[in-house]
């Protein structure tokens, strides 16, 4: 046996006519035919078995089942209008628990800063942040949007690119005084470096230069970490070369403290990317957050940051 859904649409437009008086007034207010009308209350007299309106009249007049089932009917109708307007307001007020995940460094340093202003203008958004460098899968874990920096991000992802970021190779001034700058990218393999180990490729750096690209042997590693801002200490310190993403490094860079190795060779760039899971469209708030957070980011703030240490990674 099949249950046959209640005709809530027939219902509505009983209702609606009984308010304004006529079909014809019922029709116009609701964007509908005057035959879709008439059809609806055939239908709704139909899976009743009787009659709703007194069609001898001159004038609408509700029959005594008509009577018996209008209040019903009024708030049928009073009820689905509030529930459409209650998805109204989520889809278009930004409202609602947030989660996010970033690297570790990168969001703490340059994403943590604009949460702030973020939780201000948008009241009824809540966060849940989770930092790890690694590339957490979106859907299984419940993710509404991944700040990822990546060469390649996931087709399988919806992706908002933002910006494109240079890996540059840098060392101290004393570093390179002390063991001497080199002048080819092969000359990088007698030096010792470090080794970000969340990525891959890390036994040979691919370098390009004019029309000519190579593919060489990286400096040895002295320190490994899945964690790049952990080496950011020892590099300055002196104890080697590393390629960083400028966003870690362009303080340092500016201020002195940090010198370009082989600035006419160029390293692929990684993307900043902001990823949500596959769909047609985005909730209020995973929108806002990718328009007002995309927007502060696009704008690269770590280009023009005077602070000791903007770092990230």
């Amino acid at each position: 046996m099949t249950t046959r859904l209640p005709d809530f649409e027939a219902l509505a437009i009983f209702a609606r006519i009984v308010e304004l008086g006529s079909f014809s007034a019922a029709a116009r207010a609701l964007g509908l035919s005057r035959p879709t009308v008439s059809k609806a209350i055939a239908r709704l007299e139909q899976s009743t078995g009787t009659f709703v309106f007194n069609r001898t009249s001159r004038q609408l007049a509700l029959t005594e089942t008509g009577h018996r089932i209008l209040a019903n009917a009024v708030r049928l109708l009073g009820e689905g209008e509030a529930a459409e307007a209650e998805l109204r307001k989520a889809v278009l007020h930004p409202h609602g628990l947030l989660r996010i995940t970033a690297p570790i460094s990168f969001g703490l340093n340059h994403v943590a800063p604009l949460l702030p202003d973020f939780l201000t203008r948008f009241p009824d958004i809540s966060l849940s942040m989770t930092y790890t460098d690694d590339q957490l899968d979106l859907i299984a874990g419940g993710f509404d949007i991944a700040i990822r920096i990546a060469t390649h991000a996931s087709s399988s992802l919806r992706g908002l690119r933002l910006c494109r970021i240079p890996l540059l190779l840098v060392a101290t001034p004393f570093y390179l005084d002390q063991h001497g700058r080199p002048a080819h990218p092969r000359e990088l393999k007698q030096h010792q470096g470090f080794l970000y180990t969340s990525t891959q490729g890390g036994n040979f750096w691919r370098v390009s230069h004019e029309d000519d690209m190579l593919q060489i042997e990286p400096p040895k590693p002295r320190f490994s970490g899945n964690n790049a801002e952990a080496f950011l200490p020892s590099l300055l310190a002196g104890h080697g070369i590393g390629l960083f993403p400028e966003f870690m490094i362009s303080t340092d860079l500016r201020a002195g403290r940090l010198e370009q190795v082989l600035p006419q060779w160029q390293f692929p760039d990684t993307e900043l990317c902001l990823l949500t899971p596959p769909g047609r469209s985005h909730p209020a708030r995973v929108a806002t957050f990718l328009d007002q957070i995309g927007e502060a980011l696009r704008l690269t703030p770590w280009r023009h940051s005077e602070d000791t240490h903007q770092k990230g990674g």
